[in-house]
């Protein structure tokens, strides 16, 4: 296998990984006025790496203000992509998309899921638009300046094997706090709230030119798109929340849950190496190889191997592991991960047939003069925006020391990561407004699909929110694995409910169960 490493961790697995106020009574003044919205949007090429991707989508650019409590202040452009329905006479409406994060861009996203099997019926009826939520990519960029040999670990801390690693990981979440505050010259840092983000969507439905829009969100998606059904319910046609959060804001106890995904979706990746226990060796039941995994790992705490995947510590392989449960397609290169780890002789601090000792750098370390950015900084700092702005975190360093010892015995795979401290704990803004109040009053038009076993959205998610639609909402369940359900996933029956509430509105009468 190849030795040489870039600095930071693997491409492959940080890709896995990745407000209710007095405005939101107030609805698009087209509305008000009974008139017909006219369409604004002009649309062109998209950007060379855009188009690049997705040669078939053309983009656009919609305003907002930057501030919805000063509209007449300074505005930014949200970037928005369109993939036009090639059939008139089916065609509804518009179907808004975003994929999650915070902190993923969309503007090729109607393209990946066209090509990953959307059905035609969806394209068909609708405008397929994606774009570039604000803050990311195309509209109006926020960076923390996160640099890749401060090997920040992105949305998930570390794992804490004691109290003192917790307080050692607060120095840096401090740090990257710090960092993002430093590198807000503009302030634009505090505007990037998912209450802002659902008024965008609302501005951009009006520029489409549109009464109503649908709209799809997967992961922090569904917590857009409740945010979004909840402060413009008549805007609202068709929703789909797809892998829910449980509200419309992840807080200190949503990354909790992590740990608990993680928990009720290992299962599944046990069960399938165990069979194959002649080709990884990984352990011939279930519960061998579940101890397989805490000997890598405990093993990894104290001597960091060099893999493919980069320098490999404890705290990191348990966070690979985390990232190769999203889907069932990646369990083979995580057994593979897990072989390697198995094999390998060469720990940090040692050296081997001529290989350097690896050296794992302290997470979040500060970054060194010119140090090359991470292609993932943007994402990041939209990440913490968003989350930190959101909804108040606990400051206290022994909150968090509290709830990683407690999620270590209950949660033992993951939740001693999951349940440590961020950097919204050191965050410089407090939220601008509360967070935005699921509605349980207005259209019944809010279809909740959620995979039973899920590692990053658990179950418990999609039943939290469902309780707080009320009779807005109905619950598809499926017996299924991983982090996606619609076009992601392979289950007919969810596939199915799914298309049939886009094209004709048909919500299940009831919760329902799709069996595998």
């Amino acid at each position: 296998m190849g030795r040489r490493r870039r600095a930071g961790r693997s491409w492959t697995v940080m890709a896995l990984i990745g407000l209710a106020g007095p405005l939101v009574a107030a609805p698009a003044a087209a509305d008000d006025r009974g008139e017909e919205p006219q369409a604004q949007v002009e649309w062109g090429a998209c950007p060379e790496d855009v188009a690049a991707e997705a040669p078939q989508i053309e983009c656009g650019l919609v305003p907002v203000p930057l501030d919805y409590t000063d509209p007449e202040g300074p505005e930014i452009e949200i970037m928005v992509s369109r993939l036009a329905s090639q059939d008139p006479d089916q065609r509804r409406g518009v179907l808004l998309f975003n994929p999650g994060g915070p902190g993923g861009s969309g503007l090729t996203f109607p393209a990946d899921l066209v090509s990953r099997g959307l059905p035609a019926e969806v394209s068909d009826s609708y405008d397929l638009i994606g774009m570039d939520t604000r803050g990311i990519g195309y509209s109006a960029p926020v960076r923390c300046g996160i640099a890749v040999d401060q090997d920040y670990r992105g949305a998930i801390p570390p794992y804490a094997v004691d109290e003192a690693a917790v307080a050692e990981q607060a120095g840096h979440a401090e740090m990257i706090a710090d960092q993002c505050a430093d590198n807000d010259t503009d302030g634009r840092l505090r505007h990037v709230t998912t209450a802002n983000t659902a008024r965008d969507l609302d501005r951009i439905r009006e520029a489409l030119g549109e009464r109503k829009a649908s709209f799809y969100g997967a992961s922090y998606g569904s917590a857009l798109g409740a945010a979004y059904a909840s402060m413009f319910p008549e805007g609202s046609d068709r929703i789909v929340l797809d892998s829910n959060i449980g509200d419309t804001h992840l807080d200190h106890e949503g990354m909790r849950r992590y740990g608990l995904g993680v928990e009720e979706t290992f299962p599944d990746f046990a069960q399938w190496v165990a069979e194959r226990h002649d080709e990884y060796g990984l352990g011939d039941s279930s519960e061998e190889v579940r101890r397989t995994y805490f000997e890598l790992a405990e093993r990894l705490d104290e001597n960091p191997v060099d893999t493919d995947e980069g320098p490999m510590d404890g705290g990191f392989f348990r966070l690979a592991t985390f990232g190769f449960l999203y889907h069932d397609s990646t369990y083979p290169r995580l057994a593979e991960l897990w072989q390697e780890v198995l094999g390998s002789d060469t720990a940090a601090g040692e050296a081997s047939d001529g290989i350097a000792p690896t050296v794992v750098s302290a997470p979040g370390a500060q970054p060194t003069m010119g140090a090359e950015p991470s292609p993932f900084d943007n994402n990041w700092s939209v990440f913490l925006a968003v989350t930190c702005n959101d909804v108040e975190w606990p400051e206290d360093v022994g909150t968090y020391q509290r709830s990683v010892a407690q999620d270590r015995e209950r949660y033992p795979l993951f939740g001693a990561a999951s349940a440590n401290i961020m950097p919204c704990a050191y965050w410089s803004h407090e939220p601008a407004e509360s967070p935005v109040e699921v509605l349980d009053e207005g259209p019944s038009n809010v279809l909740i699909v959620q995979n039973q076993r899920d590692p990053v959205t658990p179950h418990r998610g999609g039943e939290m929110l469902n309780e707080k639609f009320g009779q807005r909402s109905r619950l598809v369940s499926v017996d299924g694995s991983g982090h996606g359900v619609y076009v992601n996933g392979d289950n007919a029956c969810a596939q199915d409910t799914t298309t049939d509430f886009l094209v004709e509105g048909d919500l299940p009468p009831q919760d329902t169960l799709c069996p595998a």
